[in-house]
């Protein structure tokens, strides 16, 4: 099926384009060129950006993945996610026991070889953690790596593969061979001082996780995993920007550090997003919304009820960054983080139709996955 598009501005994953016109077949990008008068072309309002890719989704449409790991749970994760301009997610799963790690990790595999539009591959946040840093992740399930996370890790058929894991609780041996197996590597979740932080990014860590949070601070005396993760020109951070993780002006100074090209906005989002209700269960506790929070009886945040697009719009409302900027850091960036800028994070020839359209205030008008609306995403069973 042959489809042509001409947006009134595109913005390709670089620079802005006036009125091209975009020929789609068979969900893929097959021609971007200039606008003449076509009958058949499909006229979009405002700017055509890349999609969305967020590397951090713990859930979605009420759904946590930790408590049903299973293929209909990642179907009504992207579809909620979609609502909000995600055509890309890693379904993360955080510090639980093996056997919710297994059949997580079936369950993605199921989604990969069914390709299943916008579920890309995993994140597995934990278990090797710290526990002074474990913020909400279960203590009694924080371990090293043993022969049977080794099994999961040697896997080949989960698609884009992607780990947090805590220095001091690993080796560097275990970095290296992780990076042997194809997986990135993060930093995250760790108490680490900045010698122990800068040899695991010596051995091959790729990133840091959640900058700011869950990591030991930066002190006049001490760098901590924040001051290595700020000092590594070549490694990515994702950033929580939902002004309850991190300060507007703390978020401001690491993206004129770590610039659009190193920093991933990322949701971290929990079960709620694309659903009515108002809280949702974690290892037995109950985390409850209010407002725009996620907090357990404690007052403790509980991951975010944060979407990508008002990530997008709070970079560019509150923090005033250049939306351009913006949006690289909500396509492009987390892209080259996974090593998929070839394919993803563009609107370019040879690129899937993964894009959003969006108002001239940022609004989101429409998602399209592989040349679909994002309603059409995925229509077939399980």
């Amino acid at each position: 099926m042959k489809q042509q598009f001409r947006p009134h501005r595109l913005f390709n994953g670089n620079r802005l384009i006036d009125n091209p016109v975009v020929t789609v077949e068979n969900g893929i990008i097959t021609a971007i060129d200039s606008s003449t008068q076509r009958p058949q072309v499909i006229e979009l309002d405002g700017l055509l950006a890349p999609g969305f890719i967020d590397v951090q989704v713990n859930g979605g449409g009420g759904i946590l993945f930790n408590n049903e790991p299973v293929l209909s749970t990642l179907i009504k994760m992207i579809e909620a996610h979609s609502l909000y301009g995600t055509t890309g997610l890693l379904p993360t799963v955080i510090t639980d026991d093996i056997t919710v790690m297994q059949q997580a990790a079936d369950a993605v595999s199921q989604a990969v070889n069914r390709q299943i539009p916008g579920i890309i591959g995993i994140h597995f946040e934990g278990p090797h953690l710290s526990k002074p840093k474990k913020g909400v992740h279960p203590i009694e399930h924080i371990r090293a790596i043993g022969d049977a996370e080794w099994q999961i890790f040697n896997r080949t058929d989960l698609g884009v593969k992607m780990i947090t894991l805590a220095p001091e609780n690993v080796t560097e041996q275990d970095i290296q061979t992780l990076k042997s197996l194809g997986w990135i590597v993060n930093l995250g979740h760790s108490n680490a001082d900045y010698d122990t932080a800068q040899a695991a990014v010596n051995a091959g860590a790729d990133g840091f996780t959640h900058l700011f949070n869950a990591m030991s601070a930066l002190t006049s005396r001490e760098p901590g995993m924040v001051g290595a993760a700020l000092l590594n020109e070549d490694t990515y951070c994702g950033i929580i920007i939902d002004h309850h993780h991190v300060h507007p002006q703390v978020a401001k100074l690491a993206y004129r550090q770590k610039t659009s090209d190193k920093l991933a906005l990322v949701t971290d989002a929990m079960a709620l997003i694309g659903s009515e209700e108002t809280q949702f269960h974690l290892f037995g506790e109950a985390v409850r919304l209010k407002q725009d929070k996620l907090t357990i009886s404690t007052g403790q945040l509980a991951g975010s009820h944060l979407s990508m697009l008002q990530a997008v719009q709070n970079c560019i409302n509150d923090l005033k960054l250049p939306f351009e900027e913006v949006l690289k850091m909500a396509s492009s960036t987390p892209a080259n983080w996974i090593n998929k800028a070839d394919i993803l994070g563009k609107i370019a020839v040879g690129s899937p139709a993964n894009w959003v359209q969006l108002d001239d205030e940022f609004n989101l008008i429409e998602t399209w996955i592989n040349g679909q609306p994002r309603h059409c995403i995925y229509n077939g069973s399980i």
